[in-house]
Parts: C-alpha cells; structure tokens; sequence
C-alpha cells in the first residue's frame, strides 16, 4: 500500500538542488504519489530539465507570514480547535524558549497553513533537510497526526544545534543522509531515539552518458593552448572559491590556464573584486547559473574540475558535492579537499586529488601537478568514472528509500 506522500522543501525548483529534483522523480517512476510543499518561490531564472518532467504538483507557503496574514489567520482558526494544534503548541513553545527567533515562529506558521490546506488525500509527509523544512513538517505532523520521515544533507546538519536534531530525530520514523560523516553525527545524537540511515544521492547516469571524446593533452606550456579549469557552484563560503583564487594567483607566471566558473552566489562581487586583487581576473570567466545541459558540454570540454571545499565560521560545510561526481562522470580530473563525504567519491592520487582545506600552496600544487601532466589526468579520469558507474548510480538510492518508505507505511498502518 502506497500513501500519498507530500515532500516539504525549502524552495522548488532550484538549479543547485539536482540531486533533490532526480530523487523525485525516481520516487514518482517508483509509483510513490508526491505533492510538493515549498517554503519559497523560486529565484533562479532557469530551470533544469528534469523539473519538468516531475508530475508532482507544487504549492507554496507564506515565505514570510507578514506578506499573508489573513491566510495565516484562517489557518490559525481552523487550527485551535483541534487537538492537533496543541500537541503542536507544546512541542512548539520549547522549541522558541531556546531559539527566540522570527524564524521559529515563521516554521510554526508555515506548518500551520501546511495543516490547514493539506493536500486531499494526502497520508506522509516527508521533509528534505533536517533544519528550517524539517521544523515546518514536523510541527504540522503533529497538528494533522500524520507521520513523517526525513532527508539530511549537510549544512542542515551541520548548523543546526544538537538539542533541536536529537528532538527531531526522535519524532521522525525515519531519517536519511548522504555522507558517512552525516550519518555518524546523527545516529551519534539519535541515541537509540530515532532510526538513521546512510544513503548516496549517487546520479541519474542516463542523464550523463560516458564522455566517448578525449579530454585534451594540453600542458600548460602553449599560450594558445591554456589549460581549462572548471568549477560548478554557488559563490558561499563552503565551497572555498577564495582559497581557490589564491591557489590560481599562485601558480607559476609561465604556466598558462583559464578558469571558468559556473553558478550564482551573493559571494560573486566579491571574488570578482579578488581576482582582480590577485592579478588573475584577464584568466577567468564568470558564467553565472547554467541549465544542466550547458553544464554537462562544460564538464566534457575541460581539462580540470577544482572545488576547494571548507568549513564555513558558522559550521557549514558540504556533504558530498554532487558536482564531483557529475565531473567525475565524464572521465575529468577532480582536484578538492579532505572534506566530509569528499573522500568517500575521491582517494587521492587514486581517481583525483585531495589536499588540505583552507590550504592555497597545497591546492595550487595540486593543480600544477594536474596541469603539467595529462597523463595523471587521464588516469585519474578514468578511475573517477569507474568509481561513479559503479557505486554511485542513484537507483540504488531510490529503491533504498522506496523500501524505507513502505516500511513505515506498513508500521503506520
């Protein structure tokens, strides 16, 4: 018995959240019934091609509950008389004597709404990533009596205080996450109370075939001939786009490159300003948000992929960055760091390069070593592909979470 199952997200579509939008559609070719519940609208100015082919309909929540007030009244009125309100209002009014924040009341509203204009017929409700989603789902679980399960991911985890995940993982059937690292951290504050379980995003493979061309055996040596260094992520502080800089301004004068990044970011005026700080700015291309077509020839026509993954101030790092194992599936050299699910895809010198976080020589003589020799590219190409085909297909994923999810349809029943 299959139940209707409404998936809370934080924003719906995002260009940056591929691995979400093809565990959707997995679950939906699986025969699982979705209905999306976002908590914002979206703002990127494409969309990938696989949204579209997501059938699951898609409704939004009041982003912030000043900007629909009647419609938070009307849910708030629906909802007091139920019992449900107030076994939500207890778990609540904790959660607010230890984060007094705007924020918490906003999850508490928007679960509210979730509650009052629940989809018909709907019967689970699962939330993807653990913080501010998860808060939302879990408030209107226990207004509507519904269970609910989880996904975690990374800076979910890894901002959110401990006495907040442990509470959550008690009160959802299930919980899964993407990285080993994840996966010790949550069951480590699960503490017998809640059931985690480790899952790889992996990648939809049918979407990117084998590169059947050669990457080039450019050297760095030939002015017309530059090596090219690709990155695709958002401009945050977790993904080390500074250290990046630096690594790149550090390289020898006399070896010749181009560095091209692809995505968004509120970070992007500043590195832009750094670049031109660091004398490097004549050597790169800012290419902003790409459909996922136009990232995939990107990743076929370079010689590099460089992520200079970090821990960010606040505890926010990557989980494994679906990005690597896109470049890794189309044969391209990787060069990252040692960080989280990083070294879970790649061993270094083994099928990529890792160094150190926060560590520009060490990322620059990776990328020198790289550059100068593209032999070492190839081999490390082939065996990153290998490693992805092999162990990092996404169907394993969604059968793996098919079965969860039946599981807890048959303890609820």
């Amino acid at each position: 018995m299959r139940r209707k199952t409404v998936v809370v997200l934080k924003g719906y579509p995002r260009l940056s959240e591929t691995f979400i939008a093809q565990e959707l559609l997995g679950l939906e070719r699986a025969g699982i019934e979705l209905v999306i519940a976002s908590l914002r609208r979206p703002t990127d100015g494409k969309r990938h091609p696989i949204h579209d082919e997501i059938k699951a309909p898609v409704f939004y929540l009041p982003e912030y509950l000043h900007e629909e007030p009647w419609r938070v009244l009307r849910a708030l009125i629906a909802g007091i008389p139920r019992a449900g309100f107030w076994r939500s209002l207890r778990a609540f009014l904790p959660d607010l004597a230890r984060d007094f924040s705007r924020n918490r009341f906003r999850r508490f509203g928007q679960g509210l709404v979730l509650a009052a204009e629940w989809p018909k017929g709907g019967e689970w409700l699962h939330a993807h990533f653990i913080h501010t989603p998860a808060s939302a789902t879990r408030y209107a679980s226990l207004m509507l009596g519904i269970p609910w399960t989880c996904s975690a991911h990374a800076k979910d985890i890894w901002t959110s205080p401990d006495w907040e995940l442990s509470d959550k993982l008690a009160s959802a059937r299930w919980t899964v996450t993407c990285t080993a690292s994840g996966f010790t951290h949550l069951r480590r504050l699960a503490n017998g109370q809640g059931s985690v379980h480790l899952s790889y995003h992996g990648l939809d493979l049918a979407r990117f075939d084998p590169f059947t061309g050669d990457h080039s055996e450019r050297d760095g040596s030939d002015p017309d001939q530059p090596v090219r260094i690709i990155s695709v992520g958002r401009a945050v502080e977790k993904k080390g786009y500074d250290v990046l800089l630096q690594a790149l301004a550090l390289l020898p004068r006399g070896l010749h490159w181009r560095f091209e990044h692809i995505g968004g970011g509120d970070l992007l005026p500043r590195l832009k300003a750094r670049a031109e700080e660091l004398g490097v700015a004549d050597r790169i291309a800012w290419k902003g948000a790409l459909a996922q077509q136009e990232v995939l020839d990107a990743y076929r026509s370079a010689d590099i992929f460089a992520l200079a993954c970090r821990i960010g101030e606040d505890g926010d790092r990557d989980g494994l960055p679906n990005v690597l194992v896109e470049a890794s599936s189309q044969n391209l050299a990787c060069v990252s760091t040692e960080i989280s699910g990083v070294p879970e895809l790649i061993s270094d010198d083994e099928n990529g390069l890792l160094v150190p976080p926060d560590d520009p020589p060490a990322f620059a003589g990776a990328l020198e070593r790289a550059i100068r020799d593209p032999g070492l590219r190839k081999r490390l190409g082939a065996a990153a592909e290998q490693k992805v085909r092999g162990s990092f297909d996404y169907h394993a994923s969604v059968r793996q979470l098919t079965e969860l999810f039946e599981k807890g349809w048959q303890a609820a029943a």
